[in-house]
């Protein structure tokens, strides 16, 4: 669906854009970098915004961003072909590897280290060291070639002349994981498309659904010899990706987009790069948003940047309680939150502040496609850390475009609604109809709205685990109106302005336009319906609807002098009444995380049935490009999936399955049996023998900082500090997870090293020969083990929790003296049903929260946050001032 701009554009070199711009937006100014390190575009490279999901609806003038070091490399650049082995030298490919380390790290790379998912593909038989250090440069560099010219395919012997041979092993490694994975030498450009073979080699996959997740992984499966087969419902291809012709008298005519509309952060942006392949220039879209009150008077400015400042000031505060509150904050909505803390400044403000103030909270809704009374505190804006640098933009003509290039001789068979998807060990079927379609392998590419709606019967039913992160994950809404005009009566020096309302309920009605005019080929404006407005505006009768935006247009250009001519031509969407998605994008709703993201994408049936879109990605969701990218990612998987049938190797079952085995990890390392420095170790069995298993954690986060002050004790590798200090903004947000198997005598002698983490790292790999792998490279036996601990854990957790029950029971008994039959049931019910967790209770009202759950409660009323330990904290500070 229309996701909103972020406003950020500090990326662009020159610093007085033309109004009416457009961008390349894979160049980057790579070629002057390169050719002038140090000047002051590199300090513009370097230096580049981190857009926040509150503020995409809107120009952000004070934006956060981060800044990377601007030390330069003190090496010449001769030929590393002189120097020692490949393990003992750091390998100088090109004089800017900071350059090259940004453009992996639009592609979504950290700088200097390895994706959780490369170390699952086994990219480096041993993570860390110079190994490494030199794989994420020939890595990096290889993603940079690429990107200097999209439109060719970057083959392996382009760099098998500059690249020393004792480094060839780590170059084979790189890009076949980059090409399979879908990093480079995607999309639509003739070379691309000429590797696509004429017949079939390998099995046949069905793909439901042919938006741009589905269309990604079609191309992709086709280029990797895999028969495709792709079922969609509508009479179109693209999803919720939609541009619509419109057109009007004297040959008037443009292209609107009633869906997915804004290519965000085109820095990265896999459908950017689409786009340059097809010679296309994207527009930015620019900063300027005036807003206009109630009667249509033009905000004054003061108010506007006063209002927006408190705002802003507000969401800090948020996320400051939600830390205060830990735990608490996941059943806690962001609305609640914030409607606490307006009722502290509600009677100091004027009723234009108040309006305003309502604006903003009808962008954020927008920006999330949900109501804030059902987004959670504490995860709302989880992927904010993940957020792609660069411009926001449109393409001219509409997004229909790419989903016509992708579309291009893919076999999309159309009007062919799934209703059931049977999936075992031996293969797939999905009926459509009466008509059964046979596979290998199928993916399921279907919004997250029909996954709730359970349009689709899975046979058998889908696990309990994904049920139920389908269930906690928020699914917004928002609808446009389109109005083809007969002439612009509106300022061209612009591509946004808002209206404000004097109520609440409906300030997301037609609260914020689009000027198409520069980009759809004719006099075109788009207005945004969002939040509860939306739902509303589901019934609305669009005569009615256009009436109220013209009434809006009037009361903002008349006054001016200027007449608002009726629309020739007008379209009002109704997103969540459409059958083939129940509405827009999806949301971390209360109660949910990010978690639920992965869960979603995690595949069921040994292999046989993925899941892509995205509501399917944790990093990009409710973005057009988080959906094309997990197109790419499973038709990696099922390819990986596919081989491993090919060599007679069984898949590894739960929890070995990449997403099954993370959780069951994460969910056993919750309560490691022993803790050290940055080691957490589970046994398999409670007795003491020394041979008996045991699983080991090794967690890698903020431990970088201490990495870097050993590092510089010790300058033979000074080079490897540059990398450690390229640590990209999102990877700094998460946790990088490597395990082994041990036995209880080796956990305890690793224990007792001393000399910090690094030695006992040193220890592990040089003393017991242990070689620390990511989650799939556990193997079968570690399977076996896990699922041992795995079961006798939830053994003792239902002992416990009956045991628990049996304690309430007596203490209902002691205070009543008598308990009635239908108590003795409940406890009975509840007794047998041990596994289950009972459910929290969250009530939110205009002036306080309520929360409660079987650990801990907290009270927020008024100015005061109580937590069940009774301690109270003071919230005046969080009230706006």
């Amino acid at each position: 669906m229309d996701l909103p701009p972020q406003f950020s554009s500090t990326l662009n070199p020159n610093p007085h854009p033309s109004p009416n711009v457009f961008l390349d937006p894979t160049s980057d100014s790579i070629p002057n970098l390169i050719q002038n390190p140090n000047s002051t575009t590199l300090s513009h490279y370097l230096s580049f915004s981190v857009p926040k999901k509150r503020r995409r609806g809107r120009s952000q003038r004070n934006p956060a961003s981060f800044r990377l070091p601007l030390t330069l490399p003190t090496d010449s650049p001769s030929s590393s072909s002189s120097r020692g082995p490949a393990s003992d030298e750091i390998i100088v490919i090109n004089k800017e590897p900071k350059t090259e380390a940004l453009i992996a790290l639009s592609a979504g790379f950290p700088a200097d280290s390895l994706t959780e998912e490369e170390i699952d593909a086994a990219v480096l038989p041993v993570i860390g060291g110079i190994e490494q250090v030199n794989y994420t440069l020939i890595r990096n560099h290889i993603i940079a070639k690429w990107r200097e010219n999209v439109s060719n395919w970057v083959s392996k012997k382009t760099f098998l002349d500059y690249i020393p041979q004792h480094y060839h092993a780590l170059l084979d490694s790189a890009y076949n994981y980059l090409v399979s994975h879908g990093y480079i030498n995607f999309g639509v450009a003739s070379p691309i498309k000429e590797k696509i073979p004429s017949e079939a080699s390998k099995p046949s996959v069905i793909i439901i659904g042919a938006g741009l997740a589905g269309l990604a992984a079609a191309r992709q499966l086709m280029r990797f010899g895999f028969k495709v087969t792709v079922l969609e419902g509508r009479k179109r291809a693209g999803g919720r990706v939609y541009t619509k012709k419109m057109e009007g008298g004297n040959r008037l005519c443009a292209a609107a987009d009633l869906g997915g509309s804004v290519l965000t952060g085109t820095l990265g942006n896999p459908l950017g790069i689409v786009g340059k392949q097809l010679g296309e220039l994207l527009h930015k879209v620019r900063d300027k948003c005036p807003l206009y009150c109630v009667d249509g008077r033009p905000v004054d400015p003061d108010t506007d940047v006063k209002v927006e400042s408190a705002f802003n000031r507000m969401l800090d505060k948020a996320s400051r309680l939600r830390q205060l509150m830990g735990e608490v904050s996941v059943d806690v909505s962001l609305g609640a939150a914030l409607e606490t803390f307006q009722q502290v400044f509600k009677d100091s403000v004027s009723d234009e502040e108040l309006s305003l103030f309502n604006w903003h909270l009808a962008n954020l809704e927008y920006a999330n496609a949900g109501l804030l009374s059902n987004l959670s505190l504490a995860f709302w804006d989880q992927d904010d850390p993940y957020d792609m640098g660069g411009d926001h933009c449109f393409l001219p003509g509409g997004n229909g475009k790419l989903v016509q290039a992708l579309a291009e001789n893919v076999p999309i068979l159309y009007e062919k609604t799934v209703h059931t998807i049977r999936y075992s060990g031996d293969g797939v079927q999905v009926i459509a109809g009466n008509q059964v379609f046979e596979g290998d392998m199928a993916l399921c590419t279907v919004p997250l709205g029909v996954l709730k709606k359970g349009s689709i019967k899975f046979i058998p039913e889908l696990p309990q685990r994904k049920l139920d992160g389908i269930k906690r994950l928020g699914f917004g809404l928002l609808n446009k109106v389109a109005m083809l005009f007969p002439h612009v009566f509106w300022e061209m020096d612009l591509d946004t302005f808002g209206h404000l309302s004097d109520d609440p309920s409906r300030r997301g009605e037609f609260f914020l336009f689009y000027s198409y005019a520069t980009v759809a080929g004719g006099p075109l404006l788009i207005a945004l319906v969002a939040g509860e407005a939306a739902h509303k505006f589901e019934s609305m009768p669009p005569t009615d609807a256009v009436t109220r935006v013209l009434q809006i247009l009037k009361g903002i250009y008349e006054p001016k002098g200027i007449n608002v001519p009726e629309p020739i031509q007008t379209v009002c969407t109704r997103w969540g009444s459409d059958p083939f998605c129940f509405g827009s994008y999806s949301n971390v709703a209360v109660g949910a995380s990010g978690d639920d993201y992965d869960i979603l994408a995690e595949s069921v049936g040994d292999g046989r049935l993925f899941f892509a879109g995205e509501a399917t990605t944790r990093r990009y969701p409710a973005t057009m490009h988080g959906a094309f990218l997990s197109g790419l990612r499973e038709a990696a998987n099922m390819a990986h999936h596919a081989n491993i049938r090919t060599l007679k190797v069984k898949v590894d079952k739960a929890p070995s399955n990449a997403h099954s085995c993370a959780s069951v990890l994460a969910d056993l390392f919750r309560e490691p049996d022993i803790e050290f420095g940055s080691f957490s170790i589970i046994f398999a069995h409670k007795n003491t023998d020394p041979k008996s298993p045991a699983v080991l954690r090794v967690t890698f986060s903020e431990a970088r900082k201490k990495c870097n002050e050993v590092a510089k004790q010790d300058q033979q590798h000074s080079n490897k500090l540059l990398f450690q200090q390229l640590q990209s903004h999102f990877n700094q947000q998460q946790q990088l997870h490597v395990y082994t198997l041990l036995t209880r005598q080796q956990v305890l002698d690793l224990r007792e090293v001393r000399g910090g983490d690094e030695m006992r790292l040193n220890y592990l790999c040089e003393k017991l020969g242990v070689k620390l792998v990511g989650r799939k490279g556990l193997g079968v036996n570690a399977d076996s083990v896990i699922d041992f601990i795995k079961r006798v854990s939830s053994k003792l957790k239902a002992g416990i929790m009956k045991r628990k029950l049996i304690r309430r029971a007596k203490v209902v008994r002691k205070s009543n003296g008598s308990i009635d039959v239908g108590s003795a049931n409940k406890l009975s019910e509840e007794v047998k049903m041990t596994d289950l967790v009972l459910p929290d209770l969250t009530v939110s009202g205009n002036y306080c929260l309520f929360y409660l759950c079987a650990m801990s409660s907290a009270i927020l009323c008024g100015r005061v946050l109580v937590s069940g330990n009774g301690q109270a904290y003071a919230i005046d500070n969080y009230a706006m001032h």
